[in-house]
């Protein structure tokens, strides 16, 4: 097992990409902490895992509030003991973020809060107990789109996935001495029920994206998970502020 007696916390693990994480890990022998802000999407994970044999605790917590995450953060401490890996992986893309110009401040904030200030909250209390033991791995979640602009924007969102790809790398540079590597993935378009509604509907952007991806279909959830699942294990101890395009391709593709 790749990540035996190794806790690990996931954030946004009640749904997508992150539910998967959880129950991938958890198979690897993870003790997995269920950060989750929907009390009933994060139980239905716990209880997935445990009834596959494997461990897991739900921490009900709101990413972009300090106190939630502090409080989260020790009772995770306290439940077992340590913390060897934080995978940032919640985050939203709201349908309402689009150009700067027509673009709300609440939305612009509400994805900033999220996105940004919830990794920020996270890495603050999570990385001092790594610190105890002059180890761990931290995961952050970012997109393509940090390195490419779009015609049809999500502006807030871009913004701030690029903020984690800079963060990310003054992580790996501040703590690596102290033991703990940081790393980014920036997933391609990634099959979840949000863009396959919307690109079922409308075939013409359908094509337009599958035209430029090389492998000739959109990513799935496991893609993304299971280079996660590398960077969470030992075999990773050499990777350190890296941003890697777990993408098909997408990101190399000039026409």
């Amino acid at each position: 097992m790749r990540l035996k007696d190794k806790v690990c916390i996931i954030t946004g693990a009640g749904g997508g990409m992150g539910k998967i994480a959880a129950q991938t890990f958890a198979k690897e022998g993870a003790k997995v902490a269920v950060f989750e802000r929907d009390e009933q999407a994060g139980l239905e994970t716990v209880q997935i895992i445990k009834d596959n044999g494997g461990e897991a605790t739900l921490f009900k917590v709101d990413i972009a509030n300090e106190e939630n995450v502090k409080n989260a953060v020790a009772d995770t401490v306290q439940s077992y003991g340590k913390i060897d890996v934080l995978y940032n992986n919640a985050g939203v893309m709201p349908e309402a973020d689009n150009s700067v110009v027509n673009t709300s401040e609440d939305v612009w904030d509400l994805v900033m809060n999220i996105n940004v200030k919830g990794i920020f909250f996270m890495t603050k209390y999570v990385i001092p107990e790594m610190e105890k033991r002059n180890s761990g791995s931290i995961i952050n979640i970012a997109s393509f789109v940090a390195e490419m602009g779009c015609s049809v924007p999500q502006d807030a969102y871009t913004a701030s996935k690029g903020a984690v790809v800079s963060l990310t790398k003054s992580l790996a540079i501040q703590f690596r001495p102290k033991g703990i590597r940081t790393n980014a993935i920036s997933p391609g378009p990634i099959e979840t029920p949000l863009l396959m509604e919307w690109l079922v509907s409308d075939e013409e952007a359908k094509n337009t994206r599958l035209n430029r991806q090389p492998t000739g279909r959109f990513g799935k959830p496991e893609d993304i998970v299971n280079c996660a699942l590398y960077l969470a294990s030992d075999e990773s101890d050499w990777t350190n502020g890296a941003n890697i395009n777990v993408d098909g391709g997408i990101t190399a593709n000039y026409f």
